[in-house]
């Protein structure tokens, strides 16, 4: 079966789920986990909707990362090839380039080494907790406690000066914004480079006991590619962290039963961080390029045709997660691809899970009667975004 190509891809949510994919995909998965898309330039390649198609695609190098081969399934995208990825950008090359830099940054996030920042994340956690306190009732969530504990703790991590996080927030907020131009979203790539390429200098000059300090030390790097990596690892983990925050409690107010159970269980914060990622899938849609002719789940990939990943699809594929639509904290949601799969998988998976578990309980045994300030359906959300989420989380208590 090949079916008809899928006009374009979709991505409107079903008003009143904010939750919730996008609900053709749902049918588009489950009629054909791969099929035939146009994209907005006149390409036609690939939509691949299935959990076990998504993985595959994730794991083999047979298919590119390299921006400058893909073609872009979201209208607006730029016409021609996209440039290539600037030194540093982690996302945007294959290997050996790729291999090179997780190499050197592996060791900085294994998962012993996040565990020892587990005693930071909540001493931060407390302490914005601490000033939401304070501050009372009413409260912005993500202002007060979503944005500002991923931004305290890559800023410490990587050596970042904590006065400029702000900045840094507002410029990765533009580059992830996909109703900006092109042009402003670089202009804004560009501004956080230029800081961390001043930092850079700092520290070729004075070296710290931080990343970009060890990586300044240690490693055979240019100074552009150190700037790149920085740039490239902080606003990974402040905007995904921060959604995750922000779109997860949302998620829990909205499903009291999943909300008492954290509560009254700490304990089970590990199964709810991994459950919440594959519920939200806060990064819904990655992209793939094939470098060659592909035989993949009977159909023929051609080399050069894009392939888009709908990891919001796969992660509700009923094949791999039974009742997908339903969130359950108690679920063992291992394998899904909420921080992707395969050679590019999340490198700050470990401290993201560290921040969401020691966030999370705190923030419920803190305020156990946290509640919505707004009617749900008033929350604004990132609907504009390459990373979902909300803008906004009023909350009382």
């Amino acid at each position: 079966m090949t079916g008809l190509p899928v006009p374009e891809l979709p991505v409107a949510r079903a008003a009143g789920c904010p939750f919730d994919p996008p609900a053709e995909l749902a049918r588009l998965r489950n009629e054909q986990p791969l099929r035939r898309l146009h994209y907005p330039d006149g390409h036609v390649g690939w939509l691949a909707t299935g959990h076990a198609v998504v993985r595959a695609v994730l794991a083999d190098p047979r298919f590119s990362s390299r921006y400058e081969l893909m073609h872009l399934p979201l209208p607006g995208a730029p016409d021609g090839p996209l440039p290539p990825a600037p030194p540093g950008d982690m996302s945007g090359i294959d290997a050996p380039g790729h291999t090179r830099y997780r190499r050197l940054l592996m060791g900085k996030f294994t998962v012993r080494r996040m565990r020892e920042l587990t005693t930071r994340a909540e001493q931060i956690t407390a302490a914005c907790l601490d000033a939401m306190e304070r501050q009372g009732p009413p409260a912005d969530l993500v202002e007060a406690f979503a944005q500002p504990v991923p931004a305290l703790m890559i800023c410490e991590l990587l050596g970042v000066p904590s006065e400029d996080r702000d900045v840094f927030q507002r410029h990765t907020h533009t580059v992830t914004d996909m109703s900006r131009t092109m042009d402003e979203r670089a202009a804004a790539y560009s501004a956080v480079q230029d800081i961390i390429r001043d930092l850079v200098t700092e520290k070729r000059a004075t070296p710290t006991d931080d990343l970009l300090g060890d990586l300044a030390r240690e490693g055979d790097l240019t100074d552009d590619e150190l700037a790149g990596l920085g740039t490239f690892l902080l606003g990974a983990g402040l905007d995904t962290t921060a959604n995750m925050l922000g779109l997860g409690t949302f998620a829990l107010l909205r499903h009291p039963d999943q909300l008492a159970a954290l509560r009254d269980d700490p304990a089970l914060a590990d199964q709810a961080v991994e459950e919440l990622m594959r519920y939200l899938t806060i990064t819904d849609t990655g992209i793939r390029a094939a470098l060659e002719d592909v035989e993949l789940d009977g159909h023929l990939i051609r080399a050069g045709e894009t392939v888009t990943l709908s990891l919001q699809a796969a992660n509700r594929d009923p094949l791999r997660f039974p009742d997908p639509d339903t969130l359950d904290l108690r679920r063992r949601a291992t394998g899904h691809v909420g921080f992707g799969h395969g050679p590019h998988q999340c490198l700050g998976q470990q401290l993201a899970r560290v921040e969401m578990r020691a966030a999370f309980p705190a923030l419920l045994a803190r305020f156990p009667g946290l509640r919505l300030a707004v009617p749900p359906e008033e929350v604004p959300l990132r609907t504009t975004s390459s990373i979902y989420g909300v803008h906004r989380l009023p909350v009382t208590w």
